[in-house]
């Protein structure tokens, strides 16, 4: 029961790194890498536990009488047996401090592990840069975005805004998809098209839209020729686009455009995520109109640009290239970057792939990449076992430490009899137990079925 909370107590309290949506991002399966992460960290965090315990009885001269380590189905525990008898003639205050020691350990490895995951990126620091952009651990084949990305890419940016680390990988994809779920509902019709809510557009030679192919009307359906988008003219001012009012009106606007030659052009609109005038400027030039991208509703919209600094061909490139041509090279010319739309469920295509914050600094160590975020699973997995095993042991519940800190306690409350003590014992552990059950399964619940 113990090992089943600690578990979901680390899943619930999920941090930056290691959260159980990405554990169970396809399929509810787990990774040996990940399992084998939560049992060590399991084991380290009830080693302490329990020494804590050792070190206090130690302390007080209470006789240790066996030291034993199980295996609970996967879960690894561990348990000291004291000498009972011993620890009935202490006073109160020394057995409640033997009591409290596993609960006091818990929160000084918490605290360390804390500490150890601030300083690790300056630790880390000589071999490998952190903060600098997410790089790709992990891309399976089924992931959507394996035909865009490939393993130690580096993403730079998405819908034009920078981002650092899987964290605002995830943050950015999950606000550009409640753009979408904020706009207006799905028309019944899912073939049918309309322009998206946040109005992202580009600036677009008017030579190009004259040039291009008009979008063709079929059984009210709009539908472009192969690599081709459709796009409407949207003044960044007139709102009626995107509410799908007068769609039959506006089809002499829809044209057919390459995404990949339009998503290098200057944006406009005010559905960008960055702060400027590239992204809120609804002026395009008088040669240039703003055009936005239309899509089936429910679907939204992602720009992402990436880079490919330890690829075959860009390394080679990198040795080819004098320091002179370096700075002259620029993001448009530079065949080691890149950019790409994607179209969909994001928040579940974010989830498909493994990101890490941690950079190598020299291309001859790309094959330990794996090294730094494994450490910061470990010291994130540790953090959050040890924190659950210390606050469920602090819990009125039946079989735990708890139990034995509320018995002591009670001693102290010397106006209530010792049948009273023994009563309110009872009340509070079998409240706390039932309290306790019904928080675990509503959390196994929400775990399971809302993922």
């Amino acid at each position: 029961m113990m090992l089943l909370w600690d578990l979901a107590g680390a899943f619930h309290f999920h941090g930056v790194s290691f959260g159980l949506e990405n554990i169970l991002a396809s399929g509810l399966s787990i990774s040996v890498t990940d399992a084998a992460v939560v049992i060590v960290s399991t084991f380290i965090s009830v080693a302490f536990h329990e020494f804590g315990h050792a070190v206090a009885s130690a302390s007080e001269g209470l006789q240790i009488e066996y030291i034993a380590i199980f295996l609970a189905i996967l879960f690894p525990g561990a348990l000291i047996a004291l000498n009972y008898d011993q620890l009935q003639t202490l006073p109160p205050f020394a057995a409640l401090r033997i009591y409290c020691a596993g609960v006091w350990h818990n929160a000084v490895f918490c605290a360390v592990c804390a500490l150890a995951l601030f300083l690790l990126p300056l630790v880390l620091s000589p071999l490998y840069t952190h903060g600098e952009g997410p790089i790709v651990l992990g891309i399976p084949h089924t992931s959507p975005l394996s035909g865009y990305l490939s393993l130690h890419d580096v993403i730079v940016s998405v819908d034009g805004t920078n981002i650092t680390n899987p964290d605002d990988w995830m943050k950015m994809m999950a606000k550009a998809n409640s753009q979408i779920i904020l706009g207006s509902p799905p028309l019944e019709n899912s073939q049918s098209y309309k322009a998206i809510k946040e109005e992202k557009g580009y600036c677009v030679p008017n030579s190009w839209i004259e040039a291009s192919k008009i979008i063709q009307e079929v059984n009210d359906n709009f539908s472009c020729p192969d690599d081709f988008v459709p796009f409407v003219q949207n003044s960044c001012i007139n709102s009626s686009l995107s509410d799908g009012s007068n769609l039959r009106e506006e089809t002499e606007h829809k044209h057919c455009l390459i995404a990949k030659d339009v998503i290098k052009l200057k944006k406009c609109g005010n559905g960008w995520q960055i702060i400027g005038t590239d992204g809120n400027s609804c002026i395009c030039s008088e040669q240039e109109s703003c055009m936005t991208p239309v899509q089936i509703p429910g679907m939204t919209w992602v720009e992402v640009s990436y880079k490919s600094p330890y690829s075959p061909n860009c390394l080679q490139l990198t040795r080819n290239l004098s320091s002179k041509d370096s700075v002259n090279l620029n993001l448009e010319s530079n065949p080691c970057d890149g950019t790409f739309v994607f179209i969909g469920d994001v928040v579940s295509v974010a989830r498909s792939i493994q990101l890490s914050s941690y950079q190598p600094r020299w291309a001859w160590i790309i094959w330990s990449i794996h090294i730094p975020h494994i450490l910061e699973k470990v010291l994130v997995c540790m953090l959050h076992m040890s924190a659950a095993l210390g606050l469920i042991n602090c819990l009125p519940v039946y079989f735990l430490d708890g139990e034995s800190i509320l018995e002591t306690s009670i001693c102290y409350i010397t106006w209530l009899t010792r049948r009273q003590r023994h009563k309110v014992l009872s009340i509070c552990l079998f409240g706390g137990t039932v309290l306790s059950i019904i928080t675990f399964a509503k959390m196994l619940y929400s775990l399971i079925v809302l993922q």
